[in-house]
């Protein structure tokens, strides 16, 4: 029943297994070199994509996400992996900053259920993603960046460019709880 994180050495992934712990959803931080094998070996509920500090230096395959077949959310370098595994663009920001942003949200369901229309959150420009996958749709947009947020048509893949782990995102903790019903929904 567990929820895995698997840590891309960003600076912000301790705060994600933290955030989730106060919200009492069981969870596991764990290192992005361990195997497809020993991630299924703990039956994990779901998986986080943490933040990371580039695309380039990810280290994680497309194998390694397309692989498992339970909910995944992308966040930050996590959303921009999961585009890129299944054929979306990433590219550098023009605005390469971290910044407080006020979000558009174009679909409650689901990830952003209880949320919106608008939503102020922190949020990392350095890489993002500039075109979605032909089987994702967008769920949130910006006045800086045109993706702030997609998921999967048929799949229960997410991912979000900001970060709601951090006290900046202050409806952050409503993203982890909906993301733990899509997990304890599967």
């Amino acid at each position: 029943m567990t929820i895995i994180i698997i840590n891309n050495k960003g600076q912000y992934n301790h705060r994600i297994q933290r955030a989730l712990r106060y919200l009492k959803i069981p969870c596991e931080l764990v290192s992005n070199e361990l195997s497809i094998d020993e991630i299924q070996a703990k039956n994990p509920k779901g998986l986080i994509l943490g933040g990371g500090p580039s695309i380039n230096e990810a280290g994680l395959s497309e194998d390694y996400i397309k692989h498992f077949d339970i909910p995944i959310l992308g966040i930050c370098l996590g959303h921009q992996l999961i585009a890129k595994a299944f054929g979306g663009k990433i590219n550098n920001s023009e605005s390469e900053s971290y910044a407080k942003v006020k979000i558009n949200i174009l679909n409650h369901d689901n990830l952003f259920s209880d949320i919106g229309p608008k939503m102020e959150v922190w949020s990392s420009h350095k890489d993002e993603v500039e075109k979605i996958p032909d089987e994702f749709e967008i769920l949130a947009d910006s006045s800086v960046c045109n993706i702030e947020s997609f998921k999967h048509k048929d799949l229960n893949i997410y991912g979000i460019q900001f970060h709601p782990e951090v006290h900046h995102t202050p409806q952050g903790s409503v993203i982890f709880n909906n993301f733990y019903k899509i997990c304890n929904q599967y």
